[in-house]
């Protein structure tokens, strides 16, 4: 509380960061119970001159929530920047952006809860709940503005294995962040003493009740029935490194290792599979270049059996329309016929388009996966049809981290689809971050997932957001796996907006009514 100047900023980065280790790869949880106290501590301390002027008063806990989200987005995502060493010669100067200034940008959010919450803050209870109320009204905020990035929302470090990610069927991932926040920080009553008794036995209940539902779903999930039994699904990891995936000289390497992997055998008294998947633009040509392409893929599959497959897709621009290209998901059977696709709709900022792209081009800058000149949104969400009556939500790299994009159909698929190449971003946390934000994505939906990545890490997931089978990063190989069965949900997206809606109201009212009581008191 009473710390100020660098040793302020030292405490609150190093309390950001400290609450990354709650997150995949190392998933220690409890590590929130210190983050989040030393954040309120400093918080209680954070109060501007009291003739500055509303701004002027909120302006050090703005401060404190951004250095405190500068150190959780700083530790959380700097490999990112291992995206721009792919080509070093090209993007090594925008590195300082990426490590640095997307975390800084992104801590605006967190330094704009710390404040909100500072308007409703109090002695005791009160200010536990204006800040759980402010971080999950700013997560939230996160998943949109600026056409959105919900990495690494707060609630994700809740959730560390399947038992305890239930809740966020009812809650959603922005409720969850909310409680979060709330339980997590319950602790730091301890220390001014007023509010604690309740404060903390109402963590330990909503903790209670997290892992008793978790345990109840569970427990459920393990009565549902298959959709379509006799589905086995292949999932191909070919591991190329991103660094060869375009080079014309591997064209026909990368492309024989693909089928290759993808004919063989299955494992003894097991049948072969139904349905092949491979990652993200994982063909490593555009299918118009080779027309041979398709004849070879036939000549792989099986009567029967059915590929699906990133690739680039490319407009010609007949009728006068410029040419363009999208990333694309290709639905191919065994006559070598493409009989389904569907195009990524929410594509990444400067990595797969520039934003404001003909003023920004004038500087020279690009997007990073410029190797066709960048990509254009897809204009339509829909159910990917594949053979068997399967209906696929097609989730393109991180449309997967999209709650709202995995709800087409009003939830009536059978699997949710996710390709990616995620070796990009090397041996790093970012994979397994990426893994963990689609196993969410399965629990909301209760549909079990098929993902394939490039690099890894390849996974089949449960409508419980189990990992049935996977591939460990930087792997090439191939599993086989009966597709799991999806579940009947209790919650659909409008009930968990609407329970989120009910979660920030009853905090904020409790925030409220502590602020008034204040006052009262002091009067």
């Amino acid at each position: 509380m009473l710390s100020w100047g660098g040793k302020r900023i030292l405490i609150a980065v190093l309390a950001g960061a400290l609450a990354v280790l709650a997150l995949p790869p190392f998933n220690f949880f409890a590590v929130l119970f210190v983050s989040f106290p030393v954040l309120v501590w400093l918080l209680d301390g954070a109060s501007g001159p009291a003739d500055a002027g509303v701004l002027g008063r909120l302006r050090p806990a703005f401060a404190t929530g951004w250095w405190f989200g500068l150190g959780y987005f700083v530790a959380g995502i700097w490999w990112l920047g291992n995206a721009l060493l792919v080509d070093a010669e090209g993007f090594a100067w925008a590195l300082p952006f990426a490590v640095l200034g997307l975390p800084a940008v992104l801590a605006l959010f967190y330094g704009v809860a710390t404040a909100l919450a500072r308007l409703l803050w109090s002695d005791g209870l009160g200010r536990i709940a204006a800040l759980a109320a402010a971080f999950g009204l700013t997560e939230w905020a996160r998943s949109f503005v600026l056409t959105g990035f919900p990495w690494n929302v707060i609630g994700t470090a809740a959730m560390p294995a399947p038992l305890m990610m239930q809740s966020v069927e009812l809650t959603g991932i922005f409720g969850m962040s909310a409680l979060v926040v709330f339980v997590f920080s319950a602790p730091a009553l301890a220390g001014t003493r007023r509010g604690a008794v309740a404060g903390i036995v109402a963590a330990l209940l909503l903790f209670s009740a997290h892992v008793g539902y978790g345990w109840f779903a569970l427990w459920r999930l393990d009565a549902a029935q298959p959709v379509a039994p006799d589905a086995v699904v292949r999932i191909v990891q070919p591991a190329i490194d991103q660094s060869a995936k375009w080079d014309v000289a591997e064209r026909e390497r990368i492309f024989s290792q693909l089928l290759a992997l993808s004919a063989l055998p299955p494992p003894e008294a097991r049948p072969r599979p139904s349905h092949i998947v491979w990652p993200e633009t994982a063909l490593p040509f555009l299918l118009t270049e080779n027309p041979g392409a398709l004849s070879r893929i036939a000549d792989m599959l099986q009567v029967g059996q059915t590929l699906v497959t990133g690739a680039v897709r490319f407009e010609d621009g007949s009728g006068g329309a410029p040419e363009r290209y999208y990333n694309t998901i290709y639905v191919i059977d065994d006559e070598g016929q493409i009989i389904g696709s569907a195009d990524k709709t929410h594509l990444v900022p400067f990595g797969e388009y520039l934003p404001f792209e003909a003023w920004m081009r004038k500087f020279g800058l690009a997007p990073v996966a410029e190797t066709f000149g960048g990509f254009s949104a897809g204009d339509r969400r829909g159910l990917l049809a594949l053979p068997g009556g399967l209906g696929a939500v097609p989730l393109i790299c991180y449309e997967v981290i999209f709650p709202e994009l995995s709800e087409v159909a009003d939830g009536r698929g059978a699997l949710l689809l996710n390709v990616t190449n995620d070796a990009w971003y090397g041996i790093t946390p970012g994979p397994y971050q990426h893994l963990r934000q689609a196993q969410l994505r399965a629990v909301e939906t209760r549909l079990p997932l098929v993902r394939a990545a490039n690099n890894g890490i390849s996974a089949v997931v449960d409508a419980g957001g189990r990992i049935v089978a996977s591939l460990p990063l930087g792997e090439s190989g191939v599993f086989d796996v009966d597709l799991p069965a999806r579940a009947e949900r209790f919650w659909n997206m409008e009930n968990r907006q609407f329970n989120f809606g009910l979660i920030i109201a009853i905090l904020v009212f409790m925030a409220f009514f502590a602020r008034k009581g204040k006052r009262q008191g002091l009067d």
